[in-house]
């Protein structure tokens, strides 16, 4: 970390900067005094008070900011006719794309996609460390995008927003670094009651998605956040739940209900194919697209613009375009056909995908929750019609279909049961809901073992140093290799002299893999060999003339842990570098026992932390 003091607080005052002397004075003099004044603990707590209203501010102006933005552009398609509005609603997402398009390229580039991938690798891998600058981008990049009619959600942005205003306020109270770590899950909680209104699943989705398992100490600190930032939304928006459903009837058991258990299915399988489709999409724009970076929100937007106007034209609904909100009111109304409901759902995955995975700014949150609501919507006229049923059973179906598919694409089981209340305010589907949830979320872990968010940060070469959503011996040793592996390792060029290649090297590891001049793969060689080389006048000789003649171990990135390890041990090796499955002799990481080790270690101080 840079410019970290003493007590790992933050940075200091910028020599040379009289304006920056100032604020770093002021700081170090409000430090000193609350320091002087109250006990760490106290202050903690006095920052937890502090943070909850604030989150709920900046919340409330994200969420207003979006919609008078999208109301805007819904104003100027009505004002220039029904020819001119397609038009407007063409290329309004891409120039809110092109506009993102430059501040991702030029000012902040980490306000691009959700912000949850951010939250995570911040937590886990750096104390909790995240600028202030992240989240006021984030802010007006996410108005622009999802404003200007994008496909995304502002519920995890939101997230993203309140966790720099929180940890903001540690550094700015002098706090130390473990400090400044637990306000982390205090700002996502916040954040996520006030973007919904909902918080109860706020307080579940913080454990299930950042932290290993429940603690009374962090519940509390948690718990004063999400109650006063869900007050101050309240006090701002009103007591409304997010969702109306309406005159939506107070169901008692019957026998439809059981149609939980074949929705659970198809979210599952709709759900895994949504998210393999969002990954591959977005490795294709980080790889192989052919136009610049600054330009792919811009191209995503305009496919949005494409499928959205598609859709508008066949069934009259905006439903593809920006949040949805007023389809997913009528989708749980059950004044949708089932054929809108269909067509809302393809045109709303295919643009979700296309628009995150070109790097747009904005979250999966609500499309997950529109895409689940447009899928049980369409079972549920299967039932009315086939069976001559009433339409309210519909209405039901839609929010089964919601909670099962958020379960299986953003993996919250508990999260997803309780948000599908807290949002309806309909409580009288809770058994065939859990069953339809579990169910969902059981099928599509076992199709995809790594979860979306951690997905995209392995697509991002980084790795979780904790596993938090693994738990268990069997389900860690299942994941693929690639959860765990060093990406990007240090390569020895096979043409460099032993001297020049210990030379280059900037940390050292235990070993590296040698390339050739085309970056393949030509052998791996250790640490300690290439020392001893130097050490007793071998420094001269080439890197190729050093390397054993045996073959090289190698494996790939989707061979699972239990897998690797048992080929490291039987292949008497410390290290295997990882390689392509097209390119075998391409290298896209190396994995160690050691990289085994760590993570079977901390499964052991999980369970004697359970277990104490």
């Amino acid at each position: 970390m840079h410019g970290s003091d003493s007590d790992g607080s933050g940075a200091g005052p910028v020599e040379g900067d009289p304006a920056a002397r100032r604020r770093g004075s002021a700081r170090l003099a409000l430090g000193r005094w609350l320091r002087a004044g109250l006990p760490e603990g106290r202050r903690f707590l006095l920052l937890c008070i502090l943070a909850g209203p604030l989150c709920g501010l900046v919340a409330v102006g994200f969420h207003l900011g979006i919609r008078e933005l999208f109301a805007g552009v819904l104003a100027l398609r009505d004002a220039v006719g029904p020819l001119g509005g397609f038009l407007v609603l063409l290329l309004a997402p891409a120039a809110g794309g092109l506009l993102t398009g430059m501040i991702l390229r030029w000012v902040e580039p980490r306000a691009t996609g959700s912000g949850m991938p951010q939250v995570k690798d911040s937590f886990h891998n750096r104390f909790g460390e995240i600028r202030l600058r992240e989240g006021f981008w984030r802010f007006v990049t996410g108005v622009i995008s999802i404003g200007s009619g994008n496909s995304l959600g502002r519920a995890a942005p939101t997230v993203h927003i309140s966790i720099t205003v929180a940890t903001g306020l540690a550094r700015l109270f002098r706090m130390t670094r473990r400090r400044v770590q637990a306000m982390v899950p205090v700002g996502m909680g916040a954040g996520l009651a006030a973007a919904f209104n909902t918080p109860l699943a706020a307080i579940t989705f913080v454990f299930e998605e950042l932290l290993e398992d429940f603690s009374s100490k962090v519940m509390g600190a948690i718990l004063i956040a999400v109650v006063l930032a869900a007050l101050v939304e309240r006090a701002l928006l009103g007591e409304r739940p997010v969702f109306d459903v309406g005159e939506m009837t107070d169901f008692t058991m019957e026998p439809w209900m059981l149609i939980a258990l074949p929705l659970g299915w198809v979210a599952a399988a709709s759900g895994h194919f949504f998210v393999g489709l969002v990954l591959r999409v977005r490795r294709y724009f980080s790889e192989r697209a052919p136009i610049p970076r600054l330009f792919h929100p811009a191209l995503g937007g305009l496919m949005v613009g494409m499928i959205g106007c598609t859709v508008l034209f066949l069934t009259g609904q905006t439903g593809i375009f920006s949040i949805g909100h007023e389809d997913l009111n009528y989708s749980l109304q059950a004044q949708h056909t089932w054929q809108i409901l269909l067509l809302l759902f393809v045109g709303k995955l295919f643009a979700t995908a296309l628009c995150f995975g070109a790097g747009g700014s904005g979250g999966l949150f609500a499309p997950t929750l529109f895409l689940g609501t447009m899928l049980g919507g369409s079972f549920g006229y299967g039932l009315v019609e086939a069976f001559g049923l009433s339409r309210e059973v519909a209405a039901g179906c839609a929010l089964l279909g919601m909670g099962a598919f958020f379960a299986a694409v953003i993996r919250c089981p508990l999260t997803s049961v309780i948000i599908a209340f807290e949002m309806t305010q309909n409580y009288s589907l809770i058994l065939p809901l859990m069953v339809g949830n579990m169910l969902a979320y059981f099928l599509a872990s076992r199709w995809r073992a790594i979860p979306i968010y951690e997905a995209i940060l392995l697509q991002d070469h980084i790795s979780l140093r904790r596993m938090p959503n693994y738990r268990g011996e069997q389900d860690w040793k299942n994941l693929p290799v690639s959860a765990i592996m060093t990406h990007r390792p240090t390569r020895l060029r096979a043409s460099a002299t032993a001297r020049d290649a210990f030379a280059q090297i900037r940390e050292h590891h235990h070993a590296y893999p040698v390339v050739d001049g085309e970056g393949w793969l030509c052998g791996v060689y250790t640490d300690h060999e290439l020392r001893e080389a130097v050490d007793h006048d071998e420094g001269h000789r080439l890197v190729r003339d050093l390397l054993s003649a045996r073959k090289p171990v190698t494996v790939f990135p989707e061979d699972s842990i239990h897998e690797v390890a048992n080929t490291l041990i039987l292949q008497d090796v410390m290290q295997a570098p990882v390689v392509s499955r097209k390119e075998p002799r391409r290298v896209v990481g190396i994995v160690t026992l050691h990289d085994v080790a760590r993570q079977q270690n901390a499964l052991i101080d999980r369970m004697e932390q359970q277990g104490s």
